[in-house]
């Protein structure tokens, strides 16, 4: 009865899909502007929940630049001109990957070195602690040895 409840939870989380917050009255006639607006919509961060894509935020905001998105489509821009307006509009913070630039070098490299530095911190501890001797019987003080023998010696109560 017990693998049943599990197998009842793990059917209910792969049961469900990615439910995208995109309304049906948003969406375009046009499959191949739809497609377009889908795509650059996943690449915009939504500016009220900062961790999710517009496609998937449910924030008003969201839903007011997924209508921006697709009028500038419908209005002939191309996908570059879309991102640049939004960009010049709400600053680069609108985008989920930001550029490799001067002011985002931080925000690229901080990750890469911290790993690395962690990588090597793990490296140089197993080093160190590979190059110690374990204590064996011939390490022992005179008194601890004298110790270990009387305890090895006595018959067990």
């Amino acid at each position: 009865m017990k693998w049943l409840r599990y197998l009842a939870v793990v059917w209910m989380l792969t049961a469900t899909s990615g439910a995208f917050a995109v309304q049906p009255d948003e969406m375009l006639s046009d499959p191949a502007l739809e497609a377009r607006a889908r795509a650059l919509s996943q690449e915009l961060r939504c500016l009220v929940c900062q961790n999710q894509s517009i496609d998937d935020s449910d924030a008003p905001l969201a839903r007011d630049l997924r209508i921006l998105l697709r009028e500038r489509l419908t209005n002939g821009d191309n996908d570059a001109e879309v991102i640049d307006f939004l960009v010049a509009r709400y600053g680069e913070f609108v985008l989920l990957r930001p550029p490799f630039a001067w002011h985002t070098a931080l925000l690229w490299l901080v990750p890469p070195v911290l790993l690395a530095a962690g990588a090597v911190g793990l490296f140089i501890l197993a080093r160190r602690r590979s190059g110690q001797p374990a204590k064996t019987h011939e390490s022992l003080t005179s008194a601890e040895a004298a110790r270990l023998a009387k305890l090895v010696d006595e018959p067990e109560a």
